[in-house]
């Protein structure tokens, strides 16, 4: 009963702005483990409900989900309590700094192949309840290609992939790129260099990135941006909390920000084959093949 009012009360104060929300799906890739993808996705998160988005972060990093530690937070239910124990999305979802909504990810299984068939579509109709809900559904995959993050990402509206400057993990990346590609060819990259030197350097070799994409693939990927390495980030992940508020002056956090405000301009609306409906509908297709 309590679950079914506080569904009731959700869908009533947001009846108005579904109207409008798309819930744009939007996954954040790397190549290789180790780049600060979470802790891009945290504070990105945190930079777009600064300016008024509603965001929704959900970490799909399977077996390895680590947003909460991030935050310095122990939340009271994890992804699998949802789907294991029947609870309602609602009733999972956790607030974290500023209102940011997550769903921590935890550690019950390691992929979604695990899931039954009963549990697989709890689990697609609890998520589909987000419709409408929030702007942006940001979700966290885990580092590389595997099975579910490459699933997550075919399926998603648009990939933000990060990396850094060092030869592996710009190697990396591009075989992210590749092989999504191969099998997606109309999915819209964003690229992101992490740790840079200096701007220049950072955009440099995201334009090399771009024009090698371009000249062996004959794919184009937007540039995103660089961000700087910034000792302010390594303090905030010993302090457990997010650099963007811990150090809101540092120049990592300007970046995130800079970055936020130029998503949101650039962001346009989802059709219907997009949004988490459509997120659900491929993901369900690839899943059974």
């Amino acid at each position: 009963m309590l679950r079914d009012q506080a569904y009731l009360l959700r869908k009533l104060s947001n009846s108005t702005s579904s109207l409008r929300r798309q819930s744009r799906v939007v996954t954040i890739a790397s190549g290789k483990g180790g780049v600060g993808k979470s802790n891009f996705a945290l504070n990105f998160a945190l930079s777009l409900v600064a300016l008024g988005k509603k965001v929704v972060l959900i970490d799909l990093d399977i077996g390895m989900a680590n947003i909460d530690i991030l935050m310095g937070m122990a939340p009271k239910s994890h992804l699998m309590d949802m789907i294991r124990q029947k609870k309602s999305i609602w009733d999972v979802l956790e607030k974290g700094p500023n209102q940011l909504e997550y769903l921590a990810g935890g550690s019950g299984f390691s992929h979604l192949h695990q899931l039954d068939e009963e549990e697989r579509n709890y689990f697609f109709r609890e998520l589909e309840k987000l419709h409408g809900y929030a702007d942006i559904i940001l979700i966290d995959t885990g580092a590389g290609l595997t099975l579910e993050s490459q699933q997550c990402h075919l399926s998603a509206d648009e990939v933000i992939l990060l990396t850094t400057p060092e030869p592996t993990s710009i190697a990396d990346a591009y075989s992210v790129v590749k092989i999504l590609h191969s099998q997606r060819p109309s999915l819209s990259f964003q690229l992101l260099i992490n740790r840079v030197s200096n701007p220049k350097v950072g955009m440099e070799v995201a334009g090399k990135f771009k024009s090698a994409v371009q000249s062996f693939l004959n794919k184009e990927i937007k540039i995103f941006g660089a961000i700087p390495d910034d000792v302010s980030v390594t303090q905030a992940v010993l302090k457990q909390e997010p650099f963007t508020l811990a150090f809101p002056r540092s120049s990592a956090a300007a970046t995130i920000k800079r970055l936020a405000e130029r998503f949101v301009s650039g962001t346009t609306e989802t059709n219907e084959q997009g949004g988490i409906k459509g997120f659900i509908k491929k993901l369900t297709r690839i899943l059974d093949k």
